[in-house]
């Protein structure tokens, strides 16, 4: 079909959530609840590292002073027992030697007190410091047994030297251990803060791999959401550019109906002025001629007269019957689609010369009546096109229903055209109608190779039984 018309994009259609958008929700719930729950496990595990090192803080700063008060306390008692060894020894009043000796004996119990409560403090490493000065500290008292039971001669004779060469270095030598113990309890102050300090270390690792990680994610993250929102954004763009497309295709429509319609009624008006008026005048004409002479004519003048009068109103009825068939024919509402589509391939081969071929393949022809409408103007706007552009001698029509489409292709053997260059009032009144039944429309050709016109449209069955049609899949030619 050598068209003045273009070819139309099919009828858009609304679009619902396809697999890449429901895939992006997704992977953005995953990313950013992955990212908050990262964050949320390094917090945990900051709070429980931290509680930790601050009991493991408390416990060994508790445990080196208390072992340090402790060793205080037997240094001192130790001191005090040596005082009062030597003012016993010294003293030559028996009932103050006697006070000297209970308070001795005082010391003695305090300071074992004290090594029982240093040893549940022990460590499994520190045994051996402290059972040398337990065996130290007993050998200490063993040495200060014998001389509790002197008199006061034996004190005054041999107490000075007991105490040069028995009590100060034995006191000596369990202070020498006390400070070996007390050093000891430093290396393990020193070890807590060590252990400290190597799980602070892990924990800033860890944290350090925990933030690089979110950091990772979020970077991820954010650059998957720029990339989307990019996306959505010239995703959006070229919505917005379809609308003010669409819109302005529709604002030339509505001006190209308005001179449609104007051009059609114009058409009509010239129609009944030229024909259906000329005739009628021409009829009013004769029956005045028939009036005031029929008593003058003979009665085979008159009846040549009453001839010619009743040419004129056939030929009147058959050009408004014409002309209402063209508007709508009523054999497409009596009959059905097929019938009429026939009649108008007739109709368009007499007056145009045009070998115009009608094939059906319908099952039924029990169709909706928008769809058999939507089909005949189709099929009588691309008649109109090959009549007068087209320079074509052939065109086949072929209507087919398959899988709830009904599809019509229209194929002429005329000069063609450029699709994208030419478009006409025609095709956007194809357009129109198809897009409003949600149907597709194809356009194909090209310079010297005809014209194909490809119609799909959806539809349902109607209601009551479905009636055969008749002789379908028979060509009928004009």
């Amino acid at each position: 079909m050598g068209w003045r018309n273009g070819r139309s994009p099919p009828a858009m259609k609304s679009r619902g959530p396809d697999r890449l958008t429901v895939s992006s929700r997704l992977t953005l719930a995953l990313g950013f609840g992955g990212l908050l729950l990262i964050m949320s496990l390094a917090g945990v595990d900051a709070m429980r590292v931290l509680q930790q090192v601050r009991r493991e803080d408390d416990r060994i700063r508790r445990q080196f002073l208390f072992r340090n008060h402790v060793l205080n306390d037997i240094r001192s008692q130790l001191y005090l027992s040596g005082t009062y060894v030597r003012d016993y020894l010294l003293e030559p009043e028996p009932l103050r030697a006697g006070l000297f000796l209970k308070n001795l004996q005082e010391v003695r119990s305090a300071m074992e007190a004290a090594l029982a409560s240093y040893e549940k403090q022990l460590e499994p490493n520190e045994g051996r410091h402290y059972l040398e000065l337990t065996a130290e500290l007993s050998r200490y008292w063993q040495t200060l047994d014998p001389v509790l039971s002197w008199n006061a001669e034996m004190r005054r004779r041999q107490g000075y030297i007991f105490l040069r060469d028995a009590v100060f270095p034995r006191r000596e030598a369990m202070l020498e251990i006390a400070g070996q113990i007390a050093d000891t309890n430093e290396q393990q102050l020193n070890a807590g803060n060590e252990r400290v300090v190597d799980l602070l270390l892990k924990f800033q690792n860890r944290l350090a791999v925990t933030l690089f990680a979110t950091l990772a994610l979020g970077l991820g993250m954010a650059g998957f959401s720029i990339w989307k929102i990019l996306r959505l954004e010239a995703h959006t763009q070229g919505r917005y550019e379809e609308v003010a497309e669409a819109r302005n295709q529709l604002t030339n429509l509505s001006a190209k109906l308005v001179q449609a319609q104007e051009t059609e009624r114009r058409a009509l008006s010239r129609e009944l002025h030229d024909e259906v008026g000329q005739a009628l005048s021409a009829v009013l004409v004769e029956l005045r001629n028939l009036s005031t002479g029929l008593a003058a004519r003979s009665e085979a003048q008159s009846h040549n007269q009453i001839d010619l009068i009743k040419g004129l109103v056939e030929n009147t009825v058959r050009v408004v019957r014409n002309m209402s068939l063209l508007l709508r024919p009523s054999m497409l509402d009596d009959l059905g689609l097929v019938p009429a589509l026939r009649w108008q391939a007739r109709e368009v081969s007499k007056r145009t010369g045009m070998d115009v071929n009608v094939s059906t393949d319908l099952p039924s022809d029990n169709l909706p009546d928008e769809c058999n409408t939507c089909i005949f103007r189709v099929v009588q706007e691309a008649l109109h096109n090959c009549s007068r552009h087209s320079q074509a001698s052939i065109v086949r029509i072929r209507v087919q229903q398959r899988f709830g489409l009904l599809t019509l292709s229209v194929q002429d053997d005329g000069v063609g055209f450029d699709v994208k260059q030419s478009k006409g009032m025609g095709l956007l009144g194809i357009e129109e109608r198809v897009s409003r039944l949600g149907g597709a429309l194809e356009v194909d050709s090209g310079p010297g190779r005809g014209t194909i016109l490809r119609v799909e449209l959806p539809f349902r069955e109607a209601e009551r039984g479905a009636q055969p049609s008749e002789a379908n899949s028979h060509p009928v030619s004009g």
